[in-house]
């Protein structure tokens, strides 16, 4: 079975190297693999804050803060994809590293669709990173312009139902499809997108929308 993750990256403060992946309690996690030990740190990101909560025992020698905070900012905005298991080096000899969460359930797991990586491909800079930025002007110009839009404002629909029609078509769109996504799975991808990065996938969008409620 693949594992839903990040590319891995590589740290310069610490020997290691780091990757975040899907929890099967929703959210993401961040794992930390020493390169001259045979130790993982591994820790939950916090949705609020985008802080990593150490999960269970980590060593603090071994993973100081600063290791962590350079794991957090390189694996920003990196998308999931389905990953099998990671080979590193230690000592001469490889090793085979696997992770210890589980996938998603089915309903809310969007990595392998079609409008989830049609989202991804369509706004990730040379980086591989999702841009935001990019992502929430287009989003907001698709809104500007859609006449169900302007009806579902006109009706004071609440401010979610307006979000996920928003994103449900706009995705839709990007990866040409004639079937719409049903609500869990409009849920799912919008979990996902916010779980690459915690400070929140589509902020900007919600404040246009606010502001279209407002007038």
């Amino acid at each position: 079975m693949n594992i839903i993750r990040t590319t891995a990256v590589e740290l310069s403060s610490v020997p290691a190297i780091a990757y975040k992946q899907k929890l099967s309690s929703g959210g993401a996690g961040l794992r930390i693999l020493r390169l001259d030990a045979d130790a993982a740190g591994i820790f939950t990101v916090d949705k609020r804050t985008g802080l990593a909560i150490p999960y269970g025992e980590v060593d603090k020698e071994l993973f100081p803060q600063e290791a962590v905070d350079e794991a957090l900012e390189l694996t920003l905005r990196l998308p999931f994809s389905s990953r099998g298991k990671i080979k590193v080096s230690v000592s001469e000899e490889s090793r085979e590293q696997e992770d210890v969460t589980v996938d998603e359930p089915e309903a809310a797991d969007m990595v392998d669709s079609d409008e989830y990586n049609a989202v991804v491909d369509r706004y990730s800079d040379e980086k591989g990173k999702v841009n935001y930025r990019l992502m929430n002007k287009d989003f907001i110009q698709f809104a500007s312009k859609s006449k169900m839009v302007g009806e579902l404002v006109g009706k004071q629909a609440p401010e979610d139902e307006i979000l996920a029609h928003i994103v449900r078509d706009r995705a839709s769109f990007l990866a040409n499809s004639r079937q719409p996504l049903n609500d869990a799975q409009v849920a799912g991808l919008m979990e996902t997108l916010d779980e690459i990065d915690t400070r929140g996938a589509f902020k900007e969008l919600k404040a246009h929308i606010r502001r279209m409620l407002a007038k």
